[in-house]
């Protein structure tokens, strides 16, 4: 399928900021499906078996940097800007990752897709958790990056930062890379306080899915970082309620189970979408159709 087959083509202005900041700002040109209720843009790299890819909190598609690249070139990356974020426009709803993966399902739909790999980091990894639970026949492999299953696995000092996403934060932030990236590329600039409450207000929202990730049908690997904002004990647990960690693999595999992890080492939350370590790690699981 080409970047140009399905949905409306976003043309790229000549006068468009450039963002500042570690995660760029321009990739383009990409589209807009019309989907549950949202304008949602998305856009089409490479060929192959297709990658839905979601981005973190606060961020957009292109803060993969050059992980997005090196994952194109052996499949079909479809990297989403979410709800609210990158190019896509907030709608009247709250921001949840619930209501997020049915926008990601209705674009599989849209797209004529019949099974997808679903790769998420941080927020984008909650939604991609979502899609895989109430949508398991859209799913065939499922990437988690620095994704909780439980909101009491950060550590505390994260969980007070988290209370301080607020609209009034919003002047304060504008000195970090989240804003310089939103403010190149978002239709509504002038929504980012609007932003940051809704997200704030997310965050606060207790979770527990640790009975519901047995459930999750498709090969999942969990990925984090050895300096994360949740313990590397929190991706073995949860690669453990995966079926994973259980016993020997043996010298011919037949001990593996259908889950993977990787730690990457000396990466934080802050470095994974860009840590040159992440496509590596991923590819041999995406690759393995087995």
């Amino acid at each position: 399928m080409s970047s140009t087959s399905r949905g409306t083509t976003v043309q790229e202005d000549e006068t468009e900021r450039d963002a500042a900041g570690p995660w760029g700002g321009k990739q383009g040109p990409g589209q807009y499906a019309d989907v549950n209720g949202i304008k949602l843009y998305y856009e089409i790299h490479g060929t192959g078996h297709p990658l839905i890819l979601l981005h973190g909190g606060l961020g957009a598609s292109s803060m993969f940097g050059p992980n997005l690249p090196a994952l194109a070139k052996g499949r079909q990356v479809i990297a989403v800007d979410l709800q609210g974020h990158g190019r896509t426009a907030d709608v009247d709803r709250p921001l949840s990752p619930q209501l997020m993966a049915e926008d990601i399902a209705a674009l599989i739909k849209h797209l004529k897709l019949e099974r997808v790999d679903l790769m998420g980091y941080s927020l984008g990894g909650g939604v991609a958790f979502f899609v895989a639970l109430r949508h398991p026949e859209l799913v065939e492999k499922l990437v988690l990056v620095s994704t909780p299953i439980r909101r009491d696995a950060f550590y505390p000092d994260i969980l007070g930062q988290q209370g301080q996403v607020t609209a009034e934060a919003a002047e304060a932030m504008k000195q970090t890379p989240m804003y310089q990236l939103y403010a190149s590329i978002a239709p509504r600039p002038e929504d980012w306080p609007r932003l940051l409450q809704k997200i704030g207000e997310s965050m606060k929202d207790d979770f527990n899915y640790s009975k519901e990730v047995a459930q999750i049908k498709a090969p999942t690997m969990i990925v984090a970082g050895d300096a994360d904002i949740f313990p590397p004990s929190h991706a073995v647990e949860l690669f453990g309620l995966l079926g994973g960690g259980k016993r020997d693999g043996g010298w011919d595999g037949s001990g593996l189970s259908n889950a993977r992890l990787a730690i990457l080492p000396g990466v934080t939350h802050y470095t994974m979408a860009i840590a040159t370590a992440l496509a590596p790690a991923v590819i041999p699981f995406l690759d393995d159709r087995k």
